[in-house]
Order: C-alpha cells, then sequence, then structure tokens
C-alpha cells in the first residue's frame, strides 16, 4: 500500500488544488494552452491523499469553479443542467482507480502496466458517466440513441485518456524523481 506522510500529503494536495484551478477551463486563471487537468487531478488525489475529505472538497471545488465561471465570469450555463450531477460517478471513478492503486502499489517496474490500466479503464468509466450522462440526462438532445451515444464515447474518449495521461505522466516523472532522490539520500547516509 502506498502512503505519504501528512506533510507530503498537504504538499501534494495544494499543487493538485493549484493545477485544478489553473487548467479548469473558462475560470479568471485559466491557461488556455493547456487542457484540463481535472479528470487527472481526482486520479491523482485518490493515490496520494488518504484523507476521506479530499474527494468531497475537490468536488466541491470543480463546482465552485464552474458556477463561479457562470454566474460571476459570463461563461455559458450550456453544460449546467441536470447531467451536471453525473461528474459525481465520472470524479468517482477517477478516485477509486487512484485508490485501487494506491492499495496495489509495488516499488516496481511492473506498476506501470497496472498505471496503465488503471488510466485506461477509470478514464473510460469517466468518459461513460460525464459524455453519456449529458447525452443522457442534459435534455439537450431529441430522440437520444445508443449508437448515437457510442458514436459520441468513441469521440470524446480519445481526447480524455490524452489529457488524463499527459498529467498522470508528469505526475509519475515527478513521483520517480523524488523516489530517486530519496534513494540517493539514504545512500548517501549509510555510506557515512
Amino acid at each position: 500500500m502506498f502512503s505519504l506522510s501528512r506533510q507530503y500529503q498537504l504538499i501534494v494536495g495544494a499543487l493538485l488544488v493549484v493545477l485544478m484551478i489553473v487548467t479548469r477551463g473558462h475560470h479568471f486563471a485559466s491557461v488556455n494552452v493547456l487542457p484540463s487537468a481535472s479528470w487527472a487531478v481526482f486520479l491523482l488525489a485518490g493515490f496520494y491523499l488518504s484523507s476521506r475529505w479530499a474527494f468531497p472538497l475537490l468536488l466541491a471545488l470543480a463546482a465552485a469553479l464552474d458556477f463561479s465561471a457562470v454566474f460571476i465570469s459570463g461563461v455559458s450555463s450550456y453544460c449546467l443542467s441536470p447531467a451536471y450531477s453525473m461528474l459525481l460517478p465520472a470524479y468517482g471513478s477517477l478516485w477509486l482507480g487512484g485508490r485501487w492503486l494506491a492499495r496495489h502499489y509495488q516499488p516496481e517496474w511492473t506498476l506501470l502496466f497496472s498505471l496503465t490500466a488503471v488510466v485506461t479503464v477509470s478514464t473510460a468509466m469517466a468518459t461513460i458517466f460525464s459524455s453519456g450522462g449529458f447525452y443522457w440526462f442534459s435534455g439537450r438532445y431529441t430522440d437520444p440513441s445508443l449508437v448515437e451515444l457510442a458514436s459520441r464515447l468513441f469521440d470524446y474518449y480519445p481526447q480524455y485518456l490524452a489529457n488524463t495521461a499527459f498529467y498522470v505522466a508528469i505526475a509519475l516523472l515527478c513521483h520517480l524523481a523524488f523516489r530517486f532522490s530519496q534513494l540517493h539520500q539514504a545512500d548517501k547516509a549509510s555510506d557515512r
């Protein structure tokens, strides 16, 4: 099982919050050249943060950013519909994928297979809940069908997967760099 000290969890949590604020589209602090990191933030938070409060706090942050964009910044409210509630299971899928990975963590190269599977499956589930939920429950589509839904899922999934994998890959590189620096410090300490 992977776990960080409380101090490191606070640091990682703060970094994830900043990443979500900066990259979540159409908000006051948006960096328009970067894709939204929200999905990766939930997956990474599930892996790194053990507090049961982290998930609801990240949900509240995401909702606050969305509602402030609509009601303060004047962004279109197109996505705010009854389907918005489907973000709960979408983000939950990502969070649970991160939790599963933390429980099965082994610091070996085979972790890459587990990480790839978790990112792929969690992002697929989040796409089904998010895009599928919007398609069926938003009221924006008359006569929804499973064939059109499947087409939409296949259209959106590659971009969602690419965005999530992009940030998870960066987190993996940071994780490995931190791990190697710890091992190097331990080796130096034992040489003394």
